[in-house]
C-alpha cells in the first residue's frame, strides 16, 4: 500500500518543479523589460558624454591652432571681421569620428582691457596690440574664450 502513495508522490512533485520553473521564466521576463529600462539613461549620457568630450577636444584643438597664428594676421582677421560678433575665416568645418559635421566659429576682436574710456564695454575705444579669441561649437552650450597680445 506505501509503493503507489510513493510514486504517485514523486509524480507530483515532478510537475511541481516544472511549473516553478515556468513561474519564475513569467518574473524574470516581466522584470528584465523594467531592468533594461532603467539602463537607458546611463546608456544614452554614456553617449552624451562621449559627444561632448569629442566636441570639447575639437574646441581645444581649434584654439591652440588660432593661437599658433602671427598676431599681425589674427589682428587683420579682426579687424576684417569688423565686430566681435562676426565668426572669422579662421571658422571651418570638421567631421567628428561619428561623421557628424561641427562647425567650429572663431570669433576675433580687438579689446579695450584698461576700460580708458569708462564705458565697460570691452569692444569699444580698443587697446593696441590685445585681441580677444573665442571659440565655440553651431549648437554646442560651450566655448572657450582668451585675450592674446603681441
Amino acid at each position: 500500500m506505501n509503493a503507489p502513495k510513493a510514486a504517485s508522490f514523486a509524480y507530483s512533485q515532478t510537475g511541481f518543479s516544472y511549473i516553478e520553473v515556468l513561474v519564475a521564466m513569467v518574473l524574470i521576463a516581466t522584470a528584465l523589460v523594467p531592468a533594461l529600462e532603467a539602463l537607458q539613461p546611463g546608456i544614452q549620457a554614456s553617449q552624451i558624454h562621449r559627444i561632448q568630450t569629442e566636441n570639447r577636444y575639437l574646441l581645444t584643438a581649434k584654439m591652440e591652432d588660432v593661437l599658433a597664428e602671427p598676431f599681425a594676421d589674427l589682428d587683420a582677421a579682426a579687424v576684417a571681421a569688423g565686430d566681435a560678433s562676426t565668426p572669422t575665416s579662421y571658422s571651418d568645418t570638421v567631421t567628428a569620428s561619428d561623421g557628424r559635421q561641427i562647425d567650429r566659429q572663431v570669433y576675433l576682436s580687438r579689446y579695450d582691457g584698461d576700460n580708458a574710456d569708462g564705458d565697460d564695454d570691452p569692444f569699444t575705444d580698443t587697446d593696441e596690440g590685445l585681441l580677444w579669441v573665442r571659440v565655440e561649437i553651431a549648437g554646442f552650450p560651450h566655448a572657450l574664450e582668451t585675450l592674446t597680445s603681441d
